[in-house]
């Protein structure tokens, strides 16, 4: 398994910051006794205990894993790999998908950089499994990103947060000195012709200045790409771009209307976020 974990039961209970580590086959512990089976595909989960929360289902990953199959979103994750190299400053980077679904950008940036510690890690099992079987040397994390994360302080140089939600009081923890969040986020032009057929969530405007302001206590913004192209997607293509995001959690359906697009537009933006000195420090 990867390093840098800490026991969730041990910071649950008041005992702070205590290490995970091997303690048998496909098995780790830490010094209270605690231990939490691997699964043998190479994934861990440590959610807090009476975790009610659920990730991604199955039936919109394989969408996901699909519509990527196609290369159509091929230029955002060029633009996620570039943006981790230009933050990487030495081998070895220790990187993290938070909200990793199939591995898709990971693997991407996992090949684009010299990677010492690579680590997908999603609410959802059947994500992570789908991660670490997608990308070579990957170990898998089952987790809730709303809670304190089981990773360890200043514990990871890359964290990556692709359509994903972001908990940045733990990415600024979590992330060492000079560490990078490397988060996409959708602009308000993305999938607007889906939109204007009524088949996918409206996007408010300036999502990503309201990520940057947001960050400000923990994060300053050092990089910033904007990416948008136009995809022509035939009659599935729509129907897996549609069933693999947010709007798949919501009453819409994939039932295209008459008049719905064949040219899909894809409009994000990639930022690059330094962590601020001391902004890692535990409270």
């Amino acid at each position: 398994m990867a390093g840098g974990l800490r026991c969730p039961i041990c910071f649950s209970a008041g005992f702070g910051t205590v290490p995970l580590s091997p303690t048998g086959t496909l098995v780790l512990g830490c010094a209270n006794g605690h231990r939490f089976d691997v699964n043998k595909r190479g994934y861990v989960s440590l959610l807090p205990p009476k975790t009610r929360v659920v990730g991604d289902s199955a039936e919109m990953l394989a969408a996901r894993a699909r519509f990527f199959a196609t290369g159509a979103y091929q230029p955002i994750a060029d633009a996620v790999a570039g943006a981790s190299s230009n933050a990487v400053t030495g081998a070895g980077a220790r990187i993290a998908e938070i909200g990793c679904g199939t591995g898709y950008y990971l693997d991407a940036v996992s090949s684009a950089v010299d990677a010492g510690d690579i680590l997908a890690a999603d609410l959802s099992p059947a994500a992570v499994r789908t991660a670490v079987n997608s990308v070579p040397g990957a170990v898998g994390l089952v987790l809730d990103v709303w809670q304190p994360l089981p990773l360890a302080d200043a514990s990871r140089d890359i964290l990556l947060s692709v359509f994903a939600p972001r908990n940045l009081p733990e990415f600024a923890r979590v992330l060492d000195i000079d560490g990078c969040l490397v988060a996409v986020v959708p602009t308000g032009n993305h999938l607007h012709e889906a939109r204007a057929a009524g088949l996918a969530l409206d996007i408010p405007e300036g999502k990503a200045d309201d990520l940057v302001r947001t960050a400000e206590p923990w994060f300053d913004e050092v990089e910033r790409t904007e990416v948008e192209f136009q995809m022509t997607l035939d009659g599935e293509a729509l129907e897996l771009l549609l069933g693999m995001g947010p709007s798949a959690h919501h009453a819409l359906t994939t039932d295209r209307a008459p008049d719905a697009p064949g040219i899909v537009t894809a409009s994000v933006t990639v930022l690059t976020l330094r962590r601020t000195p001391n902004s890692g420090d535990p409270a």
